[in-house]
C-alpha cells in the first residue's frame, strides 16, 4: 500500500539490489538456525514471490526468479538458491502490523456521506509543506474543485485511512471502489496515541489504534481537535482495476497477501526478498515473508510490518501487533557471501 511513500519513488526503490545503508552488519545464518524453517508452508511463500520477483532488476534475484518458476519443491528451492543474512543496525526488532480499511461511502454527497477523500490538488505535488489537515479542514480549502473520489460516513475512518495509505470503499449499491495512496501535504505525520499519552489521557501501554478510534468517538468535539494535532494530510487516487478480492498495491505495484506480505525499510532489505520473520508475543509468528511494501514508519534493518488483510477484524489483529523477534533476508548467495565476506 505504498504505506506513505509517493508511486514517484517506485522506479528508485525497485533499483536497489541489496542494502544501501552503512551501519548494517551482515551475518550468515543456516536454515536450521531458522526456528521452525521446516514448519512452514514453503509454497505459499513461493507463490507470492513469484507475483514479485519478476519486477526485480538485479540480475541476480532476476536469476533467482526464472529458477523459481521451474520448482516443484518449494522448501528445496529456498535453500538451494538463498542464504539466510540477518542484518542489524544495533537497534531491537519491531514487529507492528498494518491493514487495508474497509469503508463505507457514495460517489455522491448526501445524507450520512459527508466526509470526502480527495485527489492531489497541483498545488501539493511539489513535496513541499502545504496546508496542514487543520488548514484543509477548517477552511475548506479544497471544495468546489471536483477533487472529490467519494464521501465517506465516518470522519474516523476517513484519519485512518490516511494513515494506512489505501483502502476498499463499500458503495451503497455494494460494488467497490478501491484507492491508493496518492500524495500527501508535505507535513510529517504526528502521532495521536503520544498526544492522548501526553495529555494524561492513557498510559503507554493501553494505547492501540481501537481504543484511540473508541475515544475519539466517545468525544466528539475533544476528537476532533486530537485528530488534527496530526498534521499530515493524505490524498488518494482510484484502483479500483484491482480486483475485490484481491489485495492492495504495495509498493511494487503488485496486490500483496495477508501475512504473507510486508513492508520493510528498503535501505536494508531489497523489495521482493523473502524474509524469514520469528515474532514474540502474543501470537508468535514464525513463517516466510516476502517483502512487498514500505512505509514511512518502517525505518531499520529490524523493523517489520505485517499485513494482516482487509476490514475490520484484519484491523483488530494488526492494531495489537507490537512484537519483539527477528527477521532473517534470504538473499540469492553470491549476493549473501558479498554483504559478508570472510564467512
Amino acid at each position: 500500500m505504498m504505506r506513505g511513500l509517493a508511486a514517484a519513488c517506485l522506479a528508485g526503490l525497485l533499483a536497489m539490489t541489496g542494502p544501501a545503508a552503512s551501519d548494517a552488519a551482515h551475518k550468515i545464518l543456516s536454515f536450521d538456525d531458522l526456528k521452525g524453517w521446516a514448519d512452514d508452508d514453503h509454497q505459499a511463500a513461493l507463490d507470492v514471490f513469484l507475483n514479485t520477483c519478476r519486477d526485480m532488476r538485479d540480475p541476480e534475484w532476476r536469476g533467482v526468479c526464472n529458477f523459481a518458476k521451474q520448482q516443484t519443491n518449494a522448501r528445496t528451492f529456498f535453500e538451494l538458491f538463498f542464504r539466510p543474512v540477518l542484518i542489524e543496525d544495533g537497534q531491537p526488532m519491531l514487529f507492528t502490523g498494518y491493514y487495508e480499511p474497509e469503508l463505507n461511502g457514495s460517489r455522491y454527497q448526501g445524507g450520512r456521506y459527508q466526509y470526502p477523500l480527495y485527489s492531489l490538488p497541483d498545488e501539493a505535488r511539489s513535496g513541499q509543506a502545504w496546508f496542514s489537515r487543520r488548514d484543509i479542514e477548517e477552511q475548506d480549502v479544497l471544495a468546489g474543485r471536483d477533487l472529490e473520489i467519494a464521501w465517506i460516513d465516518d470522519p474516523v475512518d476517513v484519519f485512518f485511512l490516511h494513515v494506512q495509505g489505501s483502502g476498499r470503499i463499500k458503495l451503497p449499491d455494494g460494488s467497490y471502489v478501491r484507492v491508493g495512496y496518492g500524495g500527501k501535504n508535505g507535513h510529517d505525520y504526528r502521532s495521536i496515541g503520544r498526544e492522548l499519552v501526553r495529555q494524561g489521557v492513557y498510559e503507554a501501554h493501553q494505547v492501540s489504534a481501537q481504543v484511540i478510534r473508541n475515544w475519539v468517538k466517545r468525544n466528539p468535539e475533544e476528537g476532533a481537535e486530537l485528530l488534527r494535532h496530526n498534521p499530515s494530510y493524505v490524498f488518494f487516487r482510484e484502483v479500483s482495476e484491482v480486483p475485490a478480492d484481491k489485495g492492495p498495491l504495495g509498493a511494487m505495484n503488485r496486490s500483496i497477501t495477508t501475512l504473507r506480505s510486508i513492508a520493510v525499510d528498503p535501505r536494508y532489505t531489497p523489495l521482493g526478498a523473502p524474509v524469514w520473520i520469528e515474532k514474540g508475543g502474543r501470537g508468535q509468528m514464525r513463517k516466510l515473508m516476502i517483502a512487498q511494501d514500505t512505509g514511512s514508519a518502517i525505518k531499520g534493518a529490524q523493523r517489520a510490518d505485517i499485513f494482516f488483510g482487509t476490514g475490520a477484524v484484519a484491523g483488530r489483529q494488526a492494531g495489537r501487533v507490537r512484537d519483539p523477534g527477528r527477521m532473517i533476508v534470504l538473499m540469492p548467495i553470491q549476493r549473501a557471501y558479498a554483504l559478508a565476506p570472510g564467512i
